[in-house]
């Protein structure tokens, strides 16, 4: 796959939790990706160059803040949207200095096809 075929790698170590994030984007026409932690992430990232990255923070091994940062550095126009339920200001600046492009909290998955609409 390569950019603009509309692929999404979702990085969450919830199985449940993906599969909800996998309902909300693949009827948007979304093809999904999945992995759960963020040495995964980076190497998917770097054979499927997906649209979007849909990171969480915690996880076992590389936190979803390392992964992103690490993403960035190898592509800086990836695009990398932290889903967390953490949404204090020191999440917040943290994903914003790693490059994270947006910051979404759980509660508001909802959100998801619009902030992924073409």
């Amino acid at each position: 796959m390569t950019r603009g075929q509309g692929t999404v790698l979702v990085v969450e170590n919830n199985a449940a939790m993906r599969a909800l994030i996998r309902s909300l984007v693949e009827p948007i026409g979304r093809v999904v990706q999945e992995c759960d932690t963020g040495e995964r992430a980076i190497e998917l990232y770097a054979r499927l160059h997906p649209d979007w990255v849909l990171m969480d923070i915690e996880m076992g091994g590389m936190d979803g803040i390392a992964a992103t940062r690490a993403i960035r550095r190898s592509d800086p126009h990836a695009r990398v949207v932290i889903i967390t339920e953490h949404g204090e200001e020191r999440y917040r600046r943290a994903a914003r200095e790693a490059g994270a492009s947006g910051f979404l909290l759980k509660d508001n998955l909802l959100e998801l096809p619009r902030l992924l609409a073409p």
